[in-house]
């Protein structure tokens, strides 16, 4: 049931039937054929249906749902140009089945009905569409260089309609075993004729500075007899600071007795001095910060040209998202530190153990470092299309769609100065929720710190899609219709990163004066000191544009192109009728697809690293079977069946490794070319009833068997086995160090089953002025699992970023003069990855994010609003092992509160 949340805009009868009908995946706003079975008549005459706030846009969303064959669920905008979520994945959160990850305070990413990002395709105004962006934090895996969509880089306010098709039918697309997130942008024939908005708003964030940072729209759109133009932009700029712990991994660690103090009990101290380790510590427990302001700018412009017979339709989109950020934090990785076994001057003076975990330890002769990391990265992306349709004849219906897409991430400055200072007492205790660290006195005295290491970085990658589609729609007679096309796809990945990292202290730390030092000047959990990145840089000299270097610097793994080529061709059969009485909508079809890949990379050969070239070709057929059955007027019982199929990783595809060091070793992640693709049989059923204008309730239960599951291969082998350079380790290590080796590959496959209820009322039956409340909830659980193969043993875990609950609920009061609204976001632990150091799993703790928004009509076309996203501060908790759960990441993002102004005229 459509759940999600405020749209606000103008559309038509015919873009609804587009939307839901036969072409909506090849011409979203093309009408059907004038005879052509359909939810509702057709018609070449344009109806416009105004959208007038929260109720209403529930409302239509609920009627698209409805009119629809398969699995669908639909945001329809509250108010033109005024999406009032910081981004759309804030707003997909409220559908069911979907659940968000977040970054920076900001939805990032989406899980679909329990897998992945990487498993749900978008598509923007009809064309696949990727863009990479970063995170700014390590555990958060850096850049994101995947199939997965980043919602975080378009302005909402760009979109007045999203759709989320959870079944798969023949005419759409292959590649999304989860399903297809549809986004589109404002058109002219949305609209009566002159439109024109303007909106501002000021947002400032709890946890970053008292600067209250600019949001603001504006949209202009006209129609002169049958042609329309539009333009919109967006530009918003927000700081963020998420703060609070975090370790580098955790491990098991082994002291010798004379690293072992007496306030350690004899038990304890027998367990830490065992010949083979069995207890696990925290490495590098660190306090952090990461400051980010961001910058996020988008336009649209759409040309329309609506004939009797032929319509064209033109779009074009750019986005801009600017990072710069600031990261700092201190950790127990001096050069005689806790990241690892108990060694040197470190003495442990007590310890807490339970089970095989050191939950709480202090020491003395620890070594500390401090680090500032300057970041500014930027993403690009622009798409054109042009679609259209074409009524041959009263029967034939001919549609087409040509586009292009690139999206381009930079990151230029990525520069680190790493300040020490030696011999303190240090003590940890990881009991609470949020960790615990004590120092000893000096942490903010710039004279006892000195220059450490520098790490300087740059990153490219780049994206390209180009789209071409052809489909035809021919009547067969008043309740049925045939229709066939084709489609090419050619997409292309390609990236690299540079690195490099100085040692400063070697053979002694490097002294730099007092003044090129401060004190951490964000919300921490501690102040300390760090190096001033940018006169450190001056002073030492150290090169900071590394990709001019050439191969001198390139980091092993990254530097890798895959490129696929994909035609595909379909038939299905649409039929509209009744039967015994009920009103019968089905589609049933094949569709036929072939893939060629091309992975160019550098191999680990297993004694070095070479350049190779690895072709790959598969195809495959993809039956599919929708039905909705309209019982009566106020319920619907719909049936899917299906087969579907979503391409690899792209890291999983790279013919490349990636090594990435520490000082207790390391994790090399390599690709392998060869893989086939994940597929995915399906099955699903739901029973919806509506009532009237004033509510539904749904509850649906889905089954998906996928066989050809790709997993994680982990094993741990010396770094000499590797076959990556000896000059990649860090000082002081040898090839016998051990790294953790992972590389995936097509396991037996896995199920996942679920059951979603959705619930929406107007509660129009109270007393006054009660009957302007509503309700809009829904809940759902999801179930699978998979193997992962670890040191040579299958391990079987819950499949990564699947929450087996999840629900969503919104209470609202409207009226036409003033409305508000509380929501609630519920997702459940899941896991992110398979484990590594003996950890078996990584992941999250459950969050529950609480947002408002309220809105008051002060004059004709003026609008007041305030929001707030994330009221309860909730924090993001991370952790290892499934077993343990051990802390592995705990911060604050902080709340966002929004007020500004609309005016429409």
């Amino acid at each position: 049931m459509k759940k999600a949340i405020k749209f606000n805009l103008l559309t038509t009868t015919a873009l609804s039937v587009a939307l839901l009908g036969a072409a909506q995946a090849h011409a979203a706003d093309a009408p059907a054929p004038a005879a052509a079975p359909a939810a509702e008549p057709a018609s070449d005459e344009i109806e416009a249906i105004v959208v007038t706030g929260f109720r209403d846009s529930l409302m239509h969303a609920r009627d698209l749902k409805r009119k629809a064959v398969g699995a669908v669920d639909v945001i329809v905008s509250e108010d033109i140009a005024a999406f009032p979520d910081l981004n759309l994945a804030e707003s997909l959160q409220r559908i069911p089945g979907v659940t968000i990850s977040r970054d920076s305070g900001e939805g990032r990413q989406i899980t679909l009905r329990g897998l992945g990002p990487d498993f749900t395709r978008t598509q923007l105004n009809g064309m696949e569409v990727l863009g990479n962006t970063a995170s700014g934090m390590d555990n958060r895996g850096g850049v994101s260089r995947s199939r997965a969509f980043d919602f975080s880089l378009f302005a909402s306010e760009l979109f007045n309609r999203v759709t989320v098709q959870k079944s798969y039918a023949a005419e759409q697309d292959e590649g999304g075993i989860g399903g297809t997130v549809q986004l589109a942008t404002a058109k002219p024939f949305d609209y009566a004729g002159f439109k024109a908005v303007l909106s501002a708003k000021g947002q400032r964030n709890s946890n970053a500075d008292d600067k209250i940072t600019p949001r603001v729209v504006g949209l202009i759109s006209n129609r002169w007899g049958n042609f329309g133009a539009l333009a919109s932009i967006a530009y918003g700029e927000n700081d963020s600071n998420e703060f609070g712990y975090r370790s580098f991994n955790w491990g098991p660690i082994r002291g010798n007795a004379a690293n072992i103090g007496s306030g350690v009990s004899a038990a304890d101290a027998a367990k830490l001095t065992a010949a083979t380790p069995t207890i696990f510590a925290p490495q590098a427990n660190t306090y952090s910060t990461w400051f980010d302001h961001r910058k996020r700018l988008g336009a649209t412009v759409a040309l329309q040209y609506q004939g009797d017979k032929l319509k064209l339709d033109f779009d074009g989109l750019y986005s801009q998202l600017e990072n710069s950020r600031q990261n700092f934090s201190l950790a127990t990785s001096g050069i005689n530190s806790l990241t690892g076994n108990i060694t040197g001057t470190q003495v442990m003076q007590s310890a807490v153990i339970q089970g095989n975990t050191l939950m709480a330890a202090s020491y003395t002769g620890v070594d500390i470092r401090s680090e500032f990391n300057r970041e500014e990265d930027k993403t690009k992306f622009y798409q054109v299309g042009l679609s259209g349709s074409y009524q041959a004849t009263d029967k034939l219906l001919l549609t087409g769609l040509v586009g292009y897409s690139k999206s381009t991430y930079d990151l230029p400055v990525f520069d680190k100065v790493f300040l020490e200072s030696k011999n303190y007492a240090f003590s940890f205790d990881d009991r609470p929720s949020m960790p615990v660290n004590t120092y000893g006195a000096g942490v903010t005295d710039p004279a006892k710190w000195d220059l450490m290491r520098m790490d300087t970085q740059e990153n490219k990658i780049a994206s390209e899609y180009t789209n071409a589609k052809f489909d035809g729609d021919y009547v067969l007679n008043e309740t049925s219709s045939f229709k066939g096309g084709v489609s090419y796809k050619k997409f292309k990945n390609f990236g690299a990163q540079w690195g490099d990292k100085q040692f400063r202290n070697v053979p002694a730390n490097t002294k730099i004066p007092d003044n090129l030092k401060m004190v951490v000047p964000f919300k921490s959990l501690g102040a300390y000191i760090v190096g001033d990145v940018d006169p450190v840089y001056a002073l030492i000299g150290q090169t900071r544009d590394l990709e001019a270097q050439g191969a001198k610097f390139a980091t092993p793994g990254t530097n890798y192109t895959v490129t696929e080529e994909t035609k595909a061709a379909y038939l299905q059969y649409d039929l509209n009728t009744e039967i015994l009485g009920k009103g019968v909508r089905a589609n049933a079809g094949v569709r036929y697809y072939s893939t060629e890949l091309s992975s160019d990379g550098m191999l680990n050969t297993g004694t070095s690293l070479q350049p190779v070239s690895i072709q790959h070709k598969y195809n495959g057929w993809l039956p599919a079977l929708n039905v909705a059955v309209d019982v009566n007027e106020g319920m619907v019982v719909r049936f899917s069946a299906n087969r579907d199929i979503s391409r690899p990783a792209l890291g999983d595809l790279a013919a490349a490794g990636s090594l990435t060091t520490a000082p207790f070793g390391g994790t090399i992640s390599t690709g392998n070319p060869n893989l086939t693709p994940f597929t995915s049989d399906s099955i699903e059923g739901s029973l919806e009833f509506y009532d009237g204008k004033v509510g539904s309730f749904t509850v649906g239960v889905f089954y998906k068997k996928l066989t050809s599951f790709i997993t994680s291969q982990t094993s741990i082998m010396p770094y000499s086995q590797t076959g990556f350079p000896l000059s990649f380790l860090l000082p002081g290590q040898d090839g016998s160090i051990l790294y953790n080796v992972s590389r995936p590959v097509n396991g037996p496959g896995a199920d996942i089953q679920g059951l979603e209820v959705a619930f929406q009322r107007d509660f129009t039956f109270l007393p006054a002025p009660f009957d302007h409340l509503g309700v809009v909830a829904n809940g759902t659980y999801a179930d699978g699992s998979s193997p992962v193969i670890i040191s040579g043993q299958a391990v079987t875990l819950p499949l990564f970023q699947l929450s087996k609950y999840s629900a969503n609920a919104t209470i609202y009061y409207e009226t036409d003069k003033w409305g508000m609204r509380l929501s609630t976001a519920y997702r459940d632990k899941y896991l992110t990855g398979a484990g590594g150091n003996g950890n078996i799993g990584d992941g999250y703790k459950a969050t529950n994010n609480i947002d408002f928004a309220a809105h008051y009509n002060l004059l004709s076309g003026l609008k007041l609003t305030v929001e707030g996203i994330n009221l309860s501060n909730e924090h993001s908790i991370q952790w290892t092992d499934v077993a343990a759960q051990r802390t592995t990441v705990n911060v604050s993002s902080g709340r966002t509160i929004l007020i500004g102004a609309t005016y429409e005229f």
